[in-house]
């Protein structure tokens, strides 16, 4: 991975082309998933842009499992994210 767009300043840090990679999704599923409050981008202090890290590859990979046995993405925020 050699673009600028895919890694931030941060060792690990994705961008969400490299997100939506890594988690098997497309980029429009990550931002659905933000707009609806299942996902937070991180923000580096004294840095543009979101970006996001292992974290956010484990919790897009449940989403997607617990939305493939049945539950609403509604439900999913409400019963496991709603703290987050």
């Amino acid at each position: 991975m050699s673009s600028k767009q895919e890694h931030s300043p941060a060792e690990g840090a994705l961008r969400i082309s490299g997100l939506a990679r890594a988690a098997d999704v497309s980029k429009q599923t990550i931002e659905y998933y933000i707009m609806i409050g299942l996902l937070t981008p991180n923000r580096l202090p004294g840095r543009k842009g979101r970006y996001f890290d292992a974290d956010h590859v484990k919790r897009i990979k449940l989403i997607r499992r617990l939305n493939e046995t049945g539950y609403t993405l509604r439900a999913i925020r409400e019963t496991y994210f709603k703290d987050k």
